[in-house]
């Protein structure tokens, strides 16, 4: 089994609490909670309870119960497991009274879709909760698994296909299974919601979005190229982004009289979902975004990284109008660390001397496929 950064953590928040807190575990669907629990509940040695919310028993049970009930309910179980609880109506306030109430338990609850447990959660659960979020699988946690010079040998591969679990277990049949995911499950929740009212619009903006993969984006040109308004496009973009599809980078905007002030960029958290979404799965010595595949992959696997250690340090990209840029920014303890992405290991990169004039910067680095594991271990 391939261990999960989030584990010890995760595992190391059991009754550490003078007042117990839930743990909600929020992530995509098929990145792996259900089974980082299952290793979880195995090497704790602690009598658990696993309550799906997907069953309407477990639903109609937990929506309306009292303390009372929840201690028979519990019994001599010292972990509970609450899966799939964006699902149950009241969840927040059911948690709160097992946090308030039941002090000799520890209860994890986990969900596809963190909007959904966030506004459940929020205002019952305040000061009463450890939140954690996890990725489909990290290059450090297959370095762990098979030793880095196997991972390095796969690189190729992970920028093609992915790290989604089930892609890195089926040889041979990524490409169909990430096509399956795509279609059966990426949209899932989000298509659950009432500001989704147009499944088409959806899948045309996160193409759009795939196919400026490593550019500037652009609200009014992704409105213009699906024929929406940029107003809609935000809402949904906004909303990909909450369901671990997408992530946001925005500019770095502070000192230079020209900087792009309100950029983004948008990449994606898995690169085998952005090649799904363009229906491309050629191998990367022949396509032409090859370059915009390892700034993604790159990008994505430090803030997994970043997220997992909890780390403060800011993340940002680089433009003036002039058209010089840095590619990944980070501001820690207010130095920057300045980061650019070669996928050709020949190729160098230049700093600009107007960055470096107007900030204090602490290191640079041209980050290939040569050096990778400095930068993502």
């Amino acid at each position: 089994m391939i261990v999960r950064q989030l584990e010890d953590i995760i595992t190391g928040h059991f009754f550490n609490d003078r007042r117990r807190k839930a743990i909600l575990l929020f992530g995509a669907r098929q990145v792996g909670k259900t089974t980082l629990l299952e290793s979880i509940v195995e090497k704790s040695g602690l009598t658990h309870l696993h309550l799906n919310g997907d069953e309407p028993d477990v639903r109609e049970q937990l929506e309306t119960i009292n303390s009372t009930q929840l201690k028979a309910l519990f019994g001599n179980h010292k972990l509970i497991i609450i899966d799939e609880a964006q699902n149950i109506q009241n969840i927040g306030l059911t948690l709160k009274l097992i946090t308030d109430k039941i002090r000799d338990v520890q209860v994890i609850a986990t969900g596809s879709s963190a909007f959904e447990l966030a506004n459940k959660f929020n205002e019952p659960l305040t000061g009463r909760k450890y939140e954690f979020h996890l990725f489909p699988l990290s290059f450090k946690e297959m370095v762990n698994h098979h030793g880095l010079l196997e991972e390095k040998r796969l690189l190729e591969h992970r920028l093609v296909y992915g790290y989604y679990p089930e892609i890195i277990s089926s040889q041979g049949m990524e490409g169909k299974l990430l096509k399956l995911l795509v279609s059966s499950y990426l949209y899932k929740d989000l298509l659950m919601l009432e500001q989704i009212k147009k499944p088409v619009l959806l899948e045309k903006i996160i193409a759009a979005i795939a196919l400026q993969l490593g550019s500037e984006a652009s609200y009014s040109e992704i409105a213009r190229l699906v024929r929406a308004d940029a107003n809609t496009v935000e809402k949904y973009i906004d909303l990909l982004e909450k369901a671990y599809v997408i992530f946001r980078l925005p500019a770095l905007s502070k000192n230079v009289r020209n900087e792009i002030r309100k950029g983004k960029k948008i990449y994606f958290w898995d690169n085998g979902i952005r090649n799904a979404v363009v229906a491309n799965f050629q191998s990367i010595h022949s396509r032409t975004d090859a370059g915009a595949l390892w700034e993604n992959f790159v990008i994505s696997e430090r803030l997994k990284n970043n997220r997992y250690a909890e780390s403060d340090a800011r993340a940002y990209f680089w433009r003036t109008a002039q058209q010089q840029e840095i590619d990944f920014i980070e501001e820690a303890d207010g130095v920057y660390h300045l980061f650019e992405f070669k996928w050709n290991t020949k190729k160098q990169a230049r700093f600009s001397k107007t960055f470096l004039r107007a900030y204090d910067v602490a290191s640079m680095q041209t980050v290939h496929p040569g050096n990778v594991e400095a930068y993502v271990l």
